[in-house]
């Protein structure tokens, strides 16, 4: 915001709080995002579930899969997978519930405990593992169009499909959650549908080879296991911090019990089959790229051309919702932009992350490093935020203070910082299992400070 006042648009209300006014948006045409609480929500329980299934068809984790080849073994793999979807469900329930009653985005969720100024710790952790997955999924699903043009038109050339793939959502993306809706709800009878058979195929082709080695191999229920479970969780501990940007599109009615199991079983399955397959034909074949994987898979050539045209959808889908919007908001509150603008420049900004480097065959490895560093860095603000809004702040938030940045939330708030680098220095520790490791020395660090050191005192008003 600006403005510590928010001045109204023909679009929009004032509704006074706490002595402040703060706009509302009493209606919502594409792309007319903003950082204002959300007043109109255009996402019921279904469409809620649809959206989340369909933006968690991540090729990051196909990539997981394929990293804990060798270490688990079937059965090992799957629990990991689903335990880690259900730890995802309530932290995404825990840190939504603000966004949830409050209509507040992420980075206004933020100031109450890092300040004005010091959301910017915070945002930009957020932003930058949300733009290398945007152009790494971009790479993936632009081979994916190039492959089926190679085969179908004898044209092949990666580079035009990628440029072309990526302006295709950036286009898309300018839509705003309207467009993020139909876009999810429609997509995800194709996903699961093309899930089903991929996974079919995979077991169909592998299944002997994989029944002598993943099910007899002894594998480990110990660190590594525990370790695999973060890796799965971690490739949406991204979304744990900014789940708040889509529960304030939920209409209000539904529980925290309802709303962690709309969470979780929206994600499980997606990660299930994902994570299983590049587990499974990563075992089997020792290749860990997707196109390459299910061209090898695949033995009819319109039933490649489907899966292939799938993998591309996918991406579209899972990149606008996850990594497009999350850096767009921080754009739009460090300087000021509008929606669309921003969603532009998030967009070019993944031409920058060099992707193709990321899709080599020992690309698996480097990403579940990538993966366990910016949970390291995640967990400790997940920590905050959660300490902040349920002990510090008992559920109630000012929204006039979150939105006047003249008041007691201007500046940084150094509790936060602290706290997050003391949970930063213990995930790395335990870089095995970074998320885990940073919840409780960056929470407790953050609730002491707040408590007994004088200078945080005016944030806990």
């Amino acid at each position: 915001m600006s403005h510590p006042n928010p001045q109204p648009t023909t679009a929009d209300t004032d509704i006074p709080v706490s002595g402040q006014t703060v706009a509302h948006d009493s209606t919502k045409a594409p792309g007319d995002e903003s950082l204002a609480p959300q007043q109109t929500r255009i996402m019921g329980r279904a469409s809620y579930f649809l959206a989340w299934f369909g933006g968690c068809v991540s090729i990051g984790t196909f990539a997981m899969g394929s990293s804990v080849v060798g270490t688990l073994n079937l059965i090992q793999a799957t629990l990991a997978i689903a335990i880690g979807c259900f730890v995802i469900g309530i932290a995404l329930a825990i840190n939504g519930a603000a966004g949830y009653k409050y209509g507040i985005p992420f980075m206004v969720q933020a100031r109450s405990a890092f300040g004005f100024a010091g959301t910017r710790v915070p945002g930009l952790v957020r932003a930058v593992p949300a733009i290398v997955w945007y152009g790494f999924q971009s790479w993936i699903g632009a081979g994916a169009l190039n492959m089926v043009s190679a085969t179908l038109f004898g044209f092949d050339n990666l580079v035009f499909y990628f440029i072309t793939f990526q302006f295709l959502q950036i286009g898309l993306s300018v839509m705003g959650f309207q467009g993020i809706k139909w876009l999810e709800n429609i997509g995800s009878a194709f996903i699961l549908a093309s899930l089903t058979y991929m996974f079919y195929a995979t077991v169909q082709r592998y299944g002997d080879e994989l029944s002598a080695n993943l099910l007899t191999m002894e594998g480990s229920w110990g660190l590594p296991f525990w370790g695999a479970t973060m890796l799965f969780l971690g490739i949406y501990s991204t979304m744990m911090l900014n789940v708040s940007d889509y529960s304030r599109e939920h209409k209000h009615g539904t529980g925290p019990g309802i709303l962690t199991t709309i969470y979780a079983m929206s994600i499980l399955p997606c990660t299930l089959f994902m994570g299983l397959i590049g587990f499974m034909v990563s075992e089997a074949t020792g290749t860990a790229d997707p196109i390459q994987v299910f061209a090898n898979a695949v033995d009819n050539t319109p039933l490649l051309m489907t899966t292939l045209l799938f993998i591309a959808f996918a991406q579209v889908t899972t990149n606008v919702l996850n990594n497009v919007v999350p850096p767009t908001y921080v754009l739009m509150d460090v300087f000021k932009m509008k929606f669309p603008v921003a969603t532009v420049i998030v967009g070019l900004l993944a031409f920058a992350t060099f992707p193709w480097k990321l899709v080599q065959p020992e690309s698996a490895a480097g990403l579940q490093l990538f993966v366990q560093t910016y949970s390291a860095f995640l967990g400790p603000i997940f920590a905050i935020l959660v300490v902040d809004y349920y002990i510090i702040r008992r559920r109630t938030l000012d929204l006039g203070k979150l939105y006047d940045e003249a008041g007691p939330y201007q500046g940084v708030n150094y509790a936060a910082l602290i706290a997050t680098a003391v949970g930063i220095a213990a995930a790395l520790s335990f870089s095995a299992v970074s998320w885990y490791a940073s919840l409780i020395p960056a929470g407790l660090t953050y609730y002491l400070l707040m408590k007994h050191w004088a200078p945080c005192q005016r944030f806990c008003s």
